[in-house]
């Protein structure tokens, strides 16, 4: 199919506000959030940028609708029959990071936000997670810290292997210069390099979830 006859295809399909978000996300998934204006949107869905406008009110209402799809359509576990609130709240943060590496600009997104989530599917995830740990046995306030310290773990995490911050090449090697002046990160880079990010992620969970355990017990 021709570049024209593509466009064509997709200026005859009805335009609407699920289809433009959905066109802002793949031009961010593909290219970069700051790929993502009016105008690449408008031309990845065939039509001309005034034309968005009927549907959304400006970019930042575009920005909104890219968190809401992407929290809408976050993995809902299934809450424990045998109350084990922390297998619950793993499964959440598992939930998060999954979704998090599915659209790399969205922790960009976030951040860049310029109002707080206010819609029912946007903000759906994060009170099946205070849930998960009031009902595990933290106090309201301290449910609030916990789900910041693991939220930013996994926003941390992502970001980590997203990047790449040591890279998982087996066969790299320190230059003697480098590892002579910083003798630590010589003995430790071939586990840096050889580093397992589902692993390296459940360790950390592990770590968090064992703290708050303590936490309760006290």
């Amino acid at each position: 199919m021709g570049k024209s006859t593509a466009t064509a295809t997709k200026a005859r399909s009805p335009l609407t506000r699920e289809r433009i978000v959905e066109a802002a996300l793949h031009v961010m998934d593909t290219e970069g959030l700051d790929a993502v204006s009016m105008r690449r949107v408008a031309r990845e869905v065939g039509v001309e940028a005034m034309s968005l406008y009927n549907h959304v009110r400006d970019k930042e209402d575009l920005l909104d609708g890219m968190v809401e799809q992407i929290m809408g359509a976050f993995p809902e576990p299934v809450e424990p029959a045998d109350g084990d609130w922390f297998a619950f709240g793993r499964d959440i943060a598992r939930g998060w990071r999954t979704m998090l590496k599915a659209h790399p600009g969205a922790i960009q997104l976030f951040a860049e936000r310029k109002a707080p989530l206010h819609t029912p599917d946007a903000l759906r995830p994060a009170d099946r997670a205070l849930g998960a740990l009031m009902r595990a046995g933290l106090s309201e306030r301290d449910a609030v810290q916990a789900f910041h310290a693991v939220g930013g773990y996994i926003f941390g995490h992502v970001m980590m292997e997203t990047g790449q911050l040591f890279g998982d090449d087996t066969s790299y090697e320190m230059p003697r210069e480098v590892g002579v002046q910083l003798p630590s990160l010589a003995a430790c880079a071939p586990f840096l390099h050889d580093c397992d990010f589902d692993e390296q992620f459940e360790f950390g969970l592990d770590l968090m979830l064992e703290g708050l355990r303590g936490r309760i017990g006290t």
